[in-house]
C-alpha cells in the first residue's frame, strides 16, 4: 500500500545523493529531549496519539511518510512551552496532503504542534537499515563531502527520515539524512 509523501522534484543527483525541491507541506511536530533513539520512539508515540484521534474531534488522519527528527537548539528567550533545557529533538510526521492548517483537528496533547513547512531545496542521502550512530555519522559525512566537492552550501542542523515501520526488515527499511541547502 502507497503511503503518502510530501510532493518533490528531484534536481540534481550525485553519488548516492539527491538535491530536492520540496513543495510546502503540513507537519504535526513535538519538541522531546533525551537521546536520538529515545526522542524518536517518544515523539513518534505523542504524534501517533494525535493521528490516531487524540484531537478535538476524536478524528483519525491517515500515516504519511517519513517520520523525520532534528536536533533543536531551542534559545533561552524562546516562547516555548519547555523547561530552561538547551536542547533537545523536534520529531515531525507529515500530514496528508488533503488537510490544511483549517482543517486539521487540534490536537489535545499540547506538545503537538500544527505548522507549514515552507517550500525549500534539501539534500538528501539514502540508505537502508536501522538506527546507529555510527550509520548516520557515516552517512551524513557521506552527503557533505558530495555537497562539499559540488560547491553546494547548507545551513541548520541535519535531519533524519525515516519511511517505514518497525516491523518492516531493516535491510528493507529506506532512512535519509537531509540538509537545507542555502
Amino acid at each position: 500500500m502507497a503511503i503518502d509523501e510530501p510532493p518533490y522534484a528531484v534536481e540534481r543527483a550525485y553519488d548516492k545523493v539527491e538535491v530536492r525541491r520540496y513543495e510546502p507541506y503540513l507537519v504535526a511536530e513535538t519538541v522531546v529531549g533525551g537521546t536520538a533513539v529515545d526522542a524518536g520512539n517518544a515523539g513518534f508515540r505523542i504524534l501517533a496519539a494525535y493521528i490516531f484521534g487524540a484531537n478535538k474531534g476524536s478524528r483519525k488522519i491517515k500515516m504519511t511518510a517519513p517520520v523525520t527528527e532534528m536536533p533543536v537548539k531551542i534559545a533561552m528567550t524562546a516562547p516555548v512551552a519547555q523547561s530552561a533545557r538547551a536542547d533537545g529533538y523536534v520529531v515531525q510526521f507529515a500530514m496528508p496532503r488533503q488537510w490544511t492548517l483549517e482543517t486539521l483537528p487540534e490536537p489535545v496533547d499540547p506538545r503537538v504542534v500544527l505548522r507549514a513547512v515552507p517550500a525549500r531545496t534539501i539534500a538528501v542521502v539514502r540508505y537502508s537499515g536501522t538506527w546507529s550512530q555510527g550509520s548516520y555519522e557515516e552517512h551524513l559525512a557521506q552527503l557533505e563531502a558530495v555537497l562539499a566537492k559540488e560547491g553546494l552550501r547548507w545551513h541548520g542542523e541535519p535531519g533524519w527520515a525515516r519511511y517505514d515501520p518497525p516491523w518492516k526488515p531493516w535491510f528493507m527499511r529506506r532512512n535519509e539524512i537531509w540538509l537545507d541547502l542555502d
